[in-house]
């Protein structure tokens, strides 16, 4: 079973998918986000049936108010006991620059580890010291399949990001999990969310389904349950693993 008190980040597509069943399993969620009325909407769902969530604006890139949603958990519910990490810099004047090597502005690239990397750390960071006084506790981080593989020659800032993300779970899992820490990771295949809806990028689309061993696109559901399994107690003997939701786009022992 799911323990207590969750403390997550999104508010919409993966992470709202996830706090919603994390909240059906008998969760307390905090939804945070910096887009804050997305973040409010997700809590508003759960309460209206029957679950337990809070609503918290925070921005990976910025310490102060990722310390901010822990201390509200803390306030709000008493402890924290597991998070879950979804996030990254999308927008157009970001990931839209990410093209090549030799075509990608410094600024993207810092941009994009700044926050698709140390942000991750930040709450790391912050959440690690309650895990510990907690006697432990579980973090699931979200990577992506461009972690493991190339796409379409594009976006090398992002795919490092998440190549660095992999790295980051293993380290947390590695030497924090004799203290009862478990640290593990998905990579999402092409989910279709909102943002994936709203772009509605046929070809994109076509071009995932002939590489893939299975009939449809990922969705928001596919990862959630991943997700709730890897943050429950049914996962105890899981560490420092990163497993691909992507219907079999990347096949690895």
């Amino acid at each position: 079973m799911l323990r207590a008190r969750l403390l997550r980040s999104s508010a919409t597509g993966i992470g709202a998918g996830t706090a919603i069943r994390l909240a059906e399993e008998g969760a307390n969620v905090v939804v945070g986000d910096i887009n804050l009325p997305g973040a409010q909407t997700t809590a508003t769902k759960i309460t209206e049936r029957g679950g337990s969530a809070i609503a918290v604006p925070f921005d990976l890139a910025d310490e102060s108010s990722v310390n901010a949603m822990v201390a509200k958990t803390i306030e709000e519910f008493g402890a924290v006991q597991g998070l879950f990490n979804v996030g990254a810099d999308l927008s157009p004047g970001n990931l839209g620059r990410d093209k090549t090597l030799l075509d990608t502005d410094f600024d993207v690239w810092q941009r994009t580890l700044d926050v698709n990397v140390v942000g991750f750390v930040r709450t790391a960071r912050a959440v690690l010291p309650h895990l510990l006084a907690n006697g432990g506790g579980s973090i699931v981080n979200t990577s992506s399949g461009a972690a493991v593989s190339a796409t379409d020659g594009k976006r090398p800032a992002y795919g490092a990001s998440k190549s660095a993300v992999n790295a980051l779970t293993r380290h947390i899992a590695k030497n924090w999990g004799p203290e009862g820490v478990r640290c593990n990771g998905v990579m999402p295949g092409l989910v279709m969310g909102e943002t994936q809806q709203e772009q509605n990028d046929v070809q994109l689309q076509k071009m995932f389904l002939s590489h893939v061993p299975t009939t449809r696109l990922g969705r928001p559901g596919d990862l959630a349950a991943a997700v709730a399994f890897l943050l429950s107690d049914d996962a105890e003997w899981i560490n420092g693993q990163v497993w691909a939701i992507d219907g079999g786009a990347n096949m690895r022992a």
